[in-house]
């Protein structure tokens, strides 16, 4: 048994709003899980050292190798939004509306913007790291840290 990409997508779209993803959605689900792909690249990357089933995968059948369990699934789902977000706040047009507007308006605006996703992806990276923290302590870590084992 194996456990698709697209459920994993699944579980990041109904945390995330992004009419652009929407968008892409409904115009082309192949490219929008191309897309997609990127962000979960990075957030296996980020969870494969901790994980206890194999994150391997074939990017030719959009699939995990292993059936993973829900939780695992979850919290690739919440590394995918850190990166997603972490894209958003280092987009340059935002950068590019803040010099060539003069409207002292929306310059504002835009840094208001702008700290409000730097903020909300501080929460999201403290987030993850602690649900990952929970799950290293959940799992086999802590007998093996007992039993004196230290190394990976």
């Amino acid at each position: 048994m194996t456990t698709d990409y697209s459920d994993v997508y699944d579980l990041f779209i109904t945390k995330v709003k992004d009419w652009k993803l929407d968008s892409l959605y409904a115009s082309s689900l192949v490219d929008f899980e191309t897309y997609l792909q990127r962000f979960l690249i990075d957030a296996v990357a980020s969870f494969e050292d901790v994980c206890n089933q194999s994150l391997e995968k074939d990017d030719t059948e959009a699939e995990f190798s292993e059936t993973l369990t829900q939780r695992n699934q979850l919290i690739l789902a919440n590394l995918m939004i850190e990166g997603w977000l972490d894209k958003e706040t280092k987009d340059i047009r935002q950068f590019n509306l803040h010099i060539l507007d003069k409207g002292d308006f929306k310059i504002y605006s835009e840094s208001q913007n702008l700290k409000a996703k730097e903020a909300s992806l501080a929460l999201v990276r403290e987030n993850n790291s602690q649900k990952i923290s929970d799950y290293m302590w959940r799992g086999d870590y802590l007998d093996d840290w007992i039993a004196g084992s230290f190394g990976g």
